[in-house]
Formats: structure tokens, sequence, C-alpha cells
């Protein structure tokens, strides 16, 4: 597979720098990249080493760099190299069609289109909307709703009653609607209290790989629109989660949090129950949320406090062991001082 500059520029609105029919096989990262690869840079910071890549082509925002190579400039350069990277993709393997033999299927509604690979069990009552793909040893429980074109890889569970709308994708071993972590202690004995709601994800979200999304101990936990959620992600029951938030790995949501739209969680973040996040708010990798943030707010460390009160006080926690050495020369001094006597 291969395309010429001209051809990628046209693609993504940008316009040609050099020779436009520079022929071009597929991308990669500024410093892998090699002969026959198209690169991009997206922060000015980086544009020094458009002078060393390898790349036969690059992406950029200003034809002031002025590259040594051809380019493409585009007024989004990592949006652009996305397209262009889907230009790359190799299509020739047509999509899943159709029910593979040791698949298990129920009564169950399937759409047009429809995808069921090897040892994948769809319960009774489930819907599957046209053009929905199934991988291996997907589980789909009683009553569930799939929407149109999802992608449900391998090993994924989607359990009984929740639903997904459409273009959903669910990465390897991601489970939606397990049974949320509810117990009353009595006489010493943890008995398990009924998760009797159900998961709701709308359009166009992602789960990483080994993400778990609990059912509602009543009514819904909800996943909206765009959200995207990293690998190992849990989410607790009753939690909702706003449109085209991002959730990055290892991230923990307790039960019947709520986080408004666009709302960005660093790898490792830790989000108390019963809060709200407001729009736009941002916690940096590791930080504890216990108490509920505004909107826009951009935090740090545990407990969670705005990211420059924390970075002022991680400087003055590294100036610490100096400040001390310091301050115990000049007591030493003046107790050596007081011990001679006036002088």
């Amino acid at each position: 597979m291969q395309r010429t500059l001209k051809e990628l520029a046209d693609l993504v609105g940008g316009r040609a720098l050099g020779d436009g029919a520079t022929v071009l096989l597929g991308v990669n990262g500024i410093d892998e990249a090699g002969p026959g690869e198209i690169t991009f840079v997206a922060n000015p910071r980086y544009a020094s080493r458009i002078r060393t890549t390898k790349a036969s082509a690059v992406i950029i925002a200003d034809a002031a760099l002025a590259p040594p190579i051809p380019a493409i400039v585009a007024a989004d350069p990592s949006h652009a190299f996305m397209q262009v990277a889907a230009a790359f993709v190799d299509r020739s393997v047509p999509p899943r069609r159709g029910v593979h033999p040791t698949a298990v299927v129920g009564k169950a509604a399937l759409g047009k289109d429809v995808g069921i690979g090897p040892h994948c069990v769809v319960e009774d009552g489930a819907s599957i909307g046209d053009g929905t793909v199934l991988e291996a040893q997907v589980y789909v429980g009683r009553g569930a709703r799939l929407g149109r074109e999802c992608r449900l890889h391998a090993q994924s569970v989607v359990r009984e009653e929740c639903v997904l709308g459409d273009r959903v994708i669910l990465q390897p071993g991601a489970v939606v609607g397990s049974d949320g972590f509810g117990y009353a202690t009595v006489k010493g004995a943890h008995l398990k209290i009924p998760q009797t709601g159900i998961v709701v994800i709308e359009d166009d979200v992602e789960l990483g790989a080994n993400t778990t999304v609990d059912r509602a101990r009543f009514g819904k936990t909800v996943i909206h629109r765009g959200a995207k959620l990293d690998n190992l992600v849990m989410v607790g029951h009753n939690v909702v989660i706003g449109e085209h938030c991002l959730i990055v790995a290892q991230v923990g949501i307790s039960g019947s949090a709520k986080l408004g739209h666009h709302v960005v969680l660093g790898g490792q973040t830790g989000v108390a129950g019963h809060i709200e996040v407001g729009d736009g708010a941002v916690s940096t990798g590791q930080a504890g949320l216990a108490k509920s943030l505004p909107p826009g707010a951009v935090v740090s460390g545990t407990p969670a406090r705005p990211r420059q009160r924390h970075m002022r006080g991680m400087g003055m926690l590294d100036r610490l062991p100096d400040e001390l050495r310091e301050i115990r020369r000049r007591i030493a001094e003046l107790e050596k001082r007081l011990k001679a006597g006036p002088q």
C-alpha cells in the first residue's frame, strides 16, 4: 500500500511542500521513522528533530519551519497524522460477518451484517445491531442490547440487561455490568447486597483492555457519548461519566461519583465515592480526589490540591534537606559563640 504526498495532503485538507510525487509507504514517530515513512511535529519544541529524522516526509503546522524534506502543512498536525495513519491501514481483510459454527446464540435479535466469532455466547433476549462484530469468546448476557457497528474484542463481556449504543468498542477482557461492590456487615459477616441496576454506555465510547464497569445497585451506571477509557480502569456502581471524558490507565472511580463533560483523569487517579468533578476538570497522574472539584480545576497530589500549589509544595520538600542543614549549621555557630562568652 502506498500513497503520494499530494494524495495525503488532499486527504487531510493540507498543502504539500516540496515534491508532491514523493511515494510514502507508512507512518512512524519522528525518531523512529525511516525512508518511505511520513512523520509529524505538533509541538514546536520538537521542530529541531525535523533536521535529523530519516523520514521521507513530515506533517507540520507552519511552512516557516522550512523542512529539508517534503512536507504537508496542516492546521492540526496531530489530527492530520491520525487521518494519514488510517489511510495506511490494511483493509484487505473484510470484517467478520455471519455466525461461527462454534458460537452459541440463543433466541436473540441479530441485525444485518452481524459478525459473531468462535466460541461466543449470546443469551436469550439479547439484541445486536446492524454491523456489530463480536470477536472470539465474547459473552452477551440475557436481554443485553448492543447498538450498530460496535466492536467487541476477544473475551469481553456485556452482562444481562446492559445497553451499548452505536460504535462502542470494547477492547479484550473489558467487562460491562459486573456486580457492584456492595455488602452489609451483619454480626461480622459480609452479606451481599443485590445489584439490581444496569449499565448504559452511549455512542462512540471505547473501553480499554480489562476495564470494568459495575452495574448499578439500582438505576443505572452511565458512560455518556464519546468518553474514552484506557486499560485497567475500574468504574464503580452508579457512577456517571460525562461526554468526551478521557480516563487514563488504572484509574479507580468509586460508587456514585459524577464526572462532568471533558474531564481528564491522569493515570492511577483515585476518585472517592459520591463526589462531583466539574466540566473540564483535570487531575494529573496518581492524584487522590477526596472532595468535589469545580469546573476547569487542575489538580495534583493526594489529597488533590490546585496543581501550582502542589508543585510549590513539592519544590519546598526538595529544598527542605538543604535548608535543615543550613539551620543546623547556624545553630551550631550560635552555640559555639555562647559557650565562648563575650568577646
